[in-house]
């Protein structure tokens, strides 16, 4: 019997919660967890959840996930596969149950997950309702993850158009809008191109900023990767993506970041690593990407 959805606080992770919720019981509890918290054993599990996007650790009821790094050795009950998004994986799971009624949610998850984005959306993002809306998602406090449990309670029953109406919704796009203005500028000032890689430092800036994480793909369309480093307490977080204008990378950076604690796909991935180590390694994964020219 399933007791509870444990699942990641971005846009797939909430698509994950909302079939999962439809397809099992309405009434679970979601637990909202980053991956960094699950590899590092900070997050326990019983035979009774439900994990989706996430890696598995432990024994669980139900696993699902499509990370190229998370592949595991032990038997599970789910689908692991290499696809566009986790909840494409859940939706084949239970087919059955869900039938299309969330057809177009999941292939959005699809598209945003994989970056299948096109120019105009990155650069407009609130032309387009569920890229803006994905870009609405963060976890940095408690009231974030309320946030997530409110979008899954929206998206299992409105469309679209209702949801981005909702009060709370609307506030947190607007502010969205004017935070990628304000990230737009700090990404020109904190970033530097090496050959193909653009170099994004925010290790100086507190609090860290943030926003549309598919801009610097844009502002820097040389390069055919970003490596964005920034401070979490007594850690630094390396996080990697390909271009998505620029698609010439060769390195599987989820394969070359397993190798320090972390993971993701192909295309895109993190990790965390002690502050006082960090420099070795970041100088370690950027002679990767600039041996592996395009």
């Amino acid at each position: 019997m399933v007791e509870r959805i444990v699942t990641r606080p971005d846009f797939d992770g909430v698509v994950c919660a909302v079939l999962l919720k439809e397809a099992l019981d309405g009434a679970l509890p979601v637990l909202w967890v980053q991956p960094a918290d699950m590899q590092s054993g900070k997050v326990p599990l019983t035979p009774h959840d439900v994990v989706a996007n996430l890696p598995l650790k432990g024994e669980v009821a139900l696993w699902f996930d499509h990370h190229v790094s998370n592949v595991v050795q032990t038997e599970y009950k789910g689908i692991y596969r290499l696809a566009p998004s986790a909840a494409g994986l859940v939706q084949e799971y239970y087919r059955d149950v869900l039938g299309d009624r969330f057809e177009a949610l999941v292939q959005q998850a699809d598209r945003i997950d994989a970056a299948q984005l096109h120019l105009d959306e990155i650069l407009h993002p609130e032309r387009f309702p569920y890229v803006l809306l994905s870009m609405t998602i963060t976890f940095r406090n408690a009231s974030d993850a309320d946030y997530c449990d409110h979008l899954v309670a929206l998206l299992r029953k409105a469309p679209i158009a209702q949801v981005m109406a909702d009060p709370r919704v609307r506030r947190r796009c607007e502010a969205t809008i004017v935070q990628n203005r304000v990230y737009e500028e700090v990404l020109k000032r904190h970033t530097v191109l090496r050959d193909h890689v653009s170099i994004t430092d925010l290790r100086e800036l507190s609090p860290v900023p943030d926003g549309n994480r598919f801009l610097v793909y844009s502002l820097f369309p040389a390069a055919v990767v970003n490596i964005k480093l920034y401070e979490d307490g007594p850690y630094t977080m390396i996080k990697l993506g390909h271009s998505i204008l620029n698609r010439g990378c060769r390195v599987n950076v989820g394969r070359l970041l397993s190798q320090f604690g972390g993971g993701g796909h192909r295309g895109a991935g993190a990790c965390r690593v002690d502050r006082h180590r960090a420099e070795p390694i970041i100088e370690a994964i950027i002679a990767v990407l600039l041996r592996n020219a395009p």
